[in-house]
């Protein structure tokens, strides 16, 4: 493993002068004083005052002020708003890149993807608001009789829970899907990655929005998020899958539309006739993207015997040329953990997994000698079920390899979990591969690809079945489950119903023959 050792690791001076803006008077807090770490090197970055739940009631209540003014704004004027932020953001993305990794640790090239992603959102969302929002036209109960339309309008305050390994796709992506709709925002950014938060909404602001509808609460995630749940209009929630099925029983009890993307242990699916370098390379950003912390990294690769062999020393060299290190730049391709947790997880899973019989083919440790959360890419075959690492989300940079002797057992065996949020299917053969892909329980598959394509695919709901979410982000479905639906029809010359002028005999006989005629014209 090649490592990237700079002789100093500071920040970046568009960091330090954003701190020195004084991002923590853009929180809402009155609470106790957190300080988030700067990953490369452990020490302090920021520290700001935690919001209690009397701080999430006066942001929902400020939110819900200045939502109607959003709210009742033209549809082409909301979408501007995200158009000038697309801008914005690609004029300032030297430094929301910096931010990113001042706060996560990921690498630049994993915190570009990021910024794609904001981009999708941005003109997706701008450029489809009149399909998802405008007045729908549907078939009335009966032809030239009734008239029906469909209304969407917005539910009012939306709560937002982020987490800190995405914090501008999963924290500001959801926001914009949220605010195109009219609503306002009462976003709980996690603590250790809300300085991202703060630099998107100032951009946001600059772009158009009125600053009362989004609001920032970060804190501490029981506090904030029950009294999220308790005042706002709709819950969006992005974390893990225990705390995602707290959070949609509770937003249950209020009958909260709920969309909740949760944990993974996501498979990779190795065909017998897949390109193998090509699989191999594909694989290191399945699994090691953002250090492995990803819900949608591949933490299980099923391979066929027929090419086993070849395809683990493939891997294996392509994990090896990985370049580790703290880099704000493009010199190191993988970047640090994000704290203590993620490294104590990671390390108990690969120590479990070897001192039961496990083999590590690649990585393995720790590299304190570049910072305190690093750890090196790691593949490990010998995985059996009483380790640690065969069913849990290890959420780092750890895959295990088994070996299969068909894809009637790489299919089983993928579906045998909780979890099934993406996957991703390799080989030449792809009509055969969309076969395979098509009987994967997970809400997003990729063929020859890791996990960018389907997400990536905006048009297109995206998000996880079984333990792995509720309800789809992306796409004009996943637009409209922050609205409400309204349905009005009109009926015009005669009720739906016998009258004085129609005995009901006769209205039947009308019924039947129009029934008849609709079935014969499938209308």
């Amino acid at each position: 493993m090649t490592v990237f050792t700079p002789a100093s690791v500071s920040l970046p001076a568009s960091v330090r002068t954003f701190l020195d803006s004084s991002p923590a008077a853009d929180l809402r807090g009155t609470g106790e004083q957190h300080t988030s770490v700067f990953p490369f090197t452990g020490e302090r970055l920021f520290t700001f005052s935690n919001a209690t739940a009397g701080d999430v009631d006066q942001a929902v209540n400020d939110a819900r002020a200045a939502q109607p003014e959003w709210g009742n704004a033209k549809l082409a004027a909301r979408s501007a708003v995200l158009l000038r932020l697309h801008d914005l953001v690609m004029e300032h993305e030297e430094a929301v890149l910096d931010l990113i990794q001042a706060e996560n640790g990921k690498s630049r090239s994993h915190a570009y993807d990021e910024l794609m992603d904001i981009y999708n959102c941005c003109r997706f969302y701008a450029v489809s608001a009149q399909k998802a929002y405008g007045t729908e036209r549907h078939k009335g109960a009966l032809p030239v009789l009734t008239k029906t339309r469909t209304q969407y309008y917005p539910l009012g305050v939306v709560g937002l829970i982020s987490p800190w390994n995405y914090p501008l796709s999963l924290g500001v992506g959801d926001v914009l899907a949220a605010l195109i709709a009219g609503n306002a925002v009462v976003h709980k950014p996690d603590s250790q990655t809300s300085l991202t938060a703060v630099y998107l909404r100032r951009l946001a602001i600059q772009a158009g929005l009125p600053s009362g509808v989004w609001q920032l609460v970060p804190g501490r995630g029981a506090e904030v998020g029950d009294a999220l749940v308790e005042r706002v209009d709709g819950l969006s929630f992005t974390g893990s899958t225990r705390v995602g099925k707290q959070m949609a029983s509770q937003a249950a009890a209020r009958l909260l539309p709920t969309m909740a993307e949760l944990g993974g242990k996501n498979p990779m699916l190795v065909l017998e006739d897949a390109d193998v370098d090509y699989a191999a390379e594909g694989a290191v950003r399945a699994c090691f993207s953002s250090s492995g912390q990803l819900c949608m990294s591949a933490e299980r690769i099923y391979v066929h015997s027929a090419i086993a062999d070849e395809f683990i020393e493939a891997f294996a060299r392509a994990t090896k040329r990985q370049v580790v290190g703290p880099a704000f730049s493009d010199a190191a391709t993988i970047g640090s953990l994000t704290g203590p947790a993620q490294l104590e997880t990671v390390s108990s899973h690969v120590e479990d997994a070897v001192a039961k019989g496990a083999t590590v083919i690649a990585g393995g440790t720790a590299l304190p000698e570049l910072g305190p959360y690093f750890y090196e890419p790691t593949i490990i075959t010998g995985v059996t079920p009483e380790m640690k690492l065969y069913d849990s989300e290890t959420f780092g940079p750890v895959v295990a390899v088994y070996v299969v002797d068909s894809a009637e057992e790489a299919i089983a065996r993928a579906n045998d979990s909780d979890f099934g949020l993406t996957a991703s299917v390799w080989g030449k053969n792809t009509r055969r591969a969309w076969a395979v892909a098509s009987r994967l329980e997970a809400g997003m598959v990729n063929i020859n690809e890791a996990f960018a394509p389907a997400y990536g695919s905006i048009s297109a709901p995206g998000g996880g079945v079984k333990d792995s979410g509720l309800n789809h982000r992306h796409g004009i479905t996943g637009m409209r489950l922050w609205t409400n639906k309204r349905t009005v029809s009109q009926q015009r010359f005669h009720p739906i119903a016998p009258s004085h002028h129609v005995s009901p005999s006769t209205f039947r006989a009308i019924v039947r023959t129009g029934m008849r005629a609709m079935k014969a014209m499938r209308m």
